[in-house]
């Protein structure tokens, strides 16, 4: 049985350690907390801080990064990056390649397609279509 962790070297030339997570292998920093229902998929990165709560899917190549906040039963496609600080409300879903930008907030079951911004500190809603919300 193969070792159940990767030691990375960042831009700093420091060594943080990810382990792989249970439900898909995805690699969860120390200090980060994902909920053992949640499926975070091969190749996807969870940073320090991050939390991930129950039924979530985190697709593969998927960047959660330090801080942010995944809600329960959200759907993160792969590639998508979401930024530091960001939250993502229960039930959301976010497109491929999309980009979820620092301090952002998706809100509770909004649907945000593929290749999509959402900028820094944006607050977005939209309906189950995808259709954006007044705020």
């Amino acid at each position: 049985m193969g070792k159940n962790y990767v030691d990375i070297e960042n831009d700093q030339g420091e060594t943080l350690r990810y382990r792989k997570h249970a439900n898909g292998r995805g690699l969860i920093a120390h200090g980060a907390k994902v909920h053992p229902s949640a499926v975070v998929e091969a190749g996807a990165y969870v940073e320090p801080g991050a939390q991930i709560a129950a039924g979530a899917h985190i697709g593969r190549g998927a960047w959660i990064e330090q801080d942010a906040v995944i809600g329960a039963d959200v759907e993160i496609a792969p590639h998508a990056h979401i930024g530091p600080h960001a939250a993502v409300g229960a039930k959301a879903k976010i497109g491929v390649r999309t980009h979820v930008g620092d301090h952002a907030v998706v809100a509770v079951g909004s649907l945000i397609g593929d290749d999509e911004i959402i900028g820094d500190g944006a607050h977005i809603a939209t309906d189950k279509r995808g259709l954006y919300l007044a705020a």
